[in-house]
């Protein structure tokens, strides 16, 4: 099985990297991409550990772009970490999730809801992003509400009294940047953020792929995003985007996995882009 959308604690994840790893290997994963909001720091500290256990693990990134005003999803796979422009284009975002989160703890406490950003602030530092799923947890855990989904419901949802908009570059410029650092670029969950009105335009950019499988797809839009990846020459991707057990998406491992031959394609694609020595 083949899972190439998970996230880890470096991003808004449950599980460390490297239990990831071994609840990967348990349910019987053989090939896994993790994929965390805007930083490389999950995957990269893994990297042996994947290769111990006999799981292949695929670099990758989920990264946050801004398309006439909304988010949109860009995946990264066989991305070097080391590349340049990417950790440039990072520490951007890093610094503009900083903003969003102060300027959020600003605004829960004019509403009588005050949250600790220090801590939240401290995971930066250490190359970890931050953004709205930990201050819903710090909501919950200020006993302001039961769940992280009546954090975002009632006030961290776009036009929420606590939202702050993202300050992000355009998802072709995101594009660019994964082929940068030597990776391919899918576009993430299409089916969620509904942004059908930019897929060509994106695959006119470089877009290599949809993820056309994923968690919150049921059969008739994995089928409909097929056409359309087949229809503009583009690959097909997928996964379950697990954050953790009894967490967000997904309560287990195993439950979404991508078809053998959509893999083998889509990495046959990047070797045969990759540059000879």
């Amino acid at each position: 099985m083949i899972d190439l959308h998970t996230h880890t604690t470096a991003s808004d994840g449950s599980l460390a990297p490297a239990a990831l790893i071994d609840a990967a290997r348990a349910a019987g994963l053989r090939v896994i991409s993790i994929t965390d909001h805007d930083t490389t720091a999950g995957f990269e500290t893994v990297m042996d550990t994947a290769a111990r256990a006999g799981v292949e693990l695929v670099p990758g990134i989920e990264i946050s772009a801004v398309g006439d005003g909304r988010d949109v999803h860009v995946l990264g796979y066989f991305i070097d970490p080391s590349s340049s422009t990417l950790r440039a284009f990072l520490a951007r975002q890093r610094a503009d999730r900083v903003r969003r989160v102060e300027e959020m703890t600003r605004r829960l406490a004019a509403l009588g809801c005050p949250i600790s950003r220090d801590a939240m602030l401290e995971t930066v530092a250490s190359g970890r992003s931050v953004g709205r799923p930990q201050i819903a947890a710090a909501l919950v855990d200020a006993g302001y509400v039961q769940t992280r989904d009546e954090a975002f419901e009632r006030f961290l949802e776009q036009g929420g009294p606590a939202y702050v908009p993202r300050q992000g570059v355009a998802p072709e410029e995101v594009v660019a940047i994964v082929h940068a650092a030597g990776g391919l670029a899918s576009l993430a969950h299409p089916g969620v953020t509904r942004r059908d009105d930019r897929i060509a335009a994106l695959a006119a950019a470089g877009l290599d792929a949809l993820e056309a499988r994923h968690s919150d797809h049921d059969a008739a839009t994995e089928q409909r995003y097929r056409r359309v990846a087949r229809d503009l020459g583009l690959l097909v991707t997928g996964g379950s985007d697990f954050h953790g057990e009894g967490g967000h998406r997904v309560a287990r491992l195993g439950l979404v996995s991508i078809a053998d031959e959509d893999y083998a394609a889509f990495r046959r694609a990047w070797t045969d882009r990759a540059p000879r020595a």
